[in-house]
């Protein structure tokens, strides 16, 4: 039963994935459709969005099927290393 989970758990992180490249590729095609700077720019700040949220959900994914496995204190360390990688690129 486990690991008929944890295998859940890998697809879903990976789906994510590659959704997250599928939302990048378009968003460079419409970049490229538009042909402006500014709607590239646009396009590009709403890209920031989705990057963190990706992060933050396969992360999470990820801790959850270790859950079994970690210690709690370890999956903080995590959830902290998370949290300062985005507070470091916050704009």
């Amino acid at each position: 039963m486990l690991s008929f989970f944890r295998e859940h758990i890998l697809l879903g992180m990976a789906g994510l994935r590659l959704l997250s490249g599928t939302i990048e590729v378009v968003a460079a095609i419409l970049m490229l459709y538009f042909g402006s700077l500014q709607k590239a720019v646009q396009i590009n700040a709403a890209l920031a969005l989705v990057g963190p949220t990706v992060l933050i959900l396969v992360t999470s994914l990820g801790l959850l099927g270790l859950a079994d496995r970690l210690e709690f204190w370890r999956m903080v360390v995590v959830m902290g290393g998370v949290g300062l990688i985005l507070w470091g690129v916050r704009g």
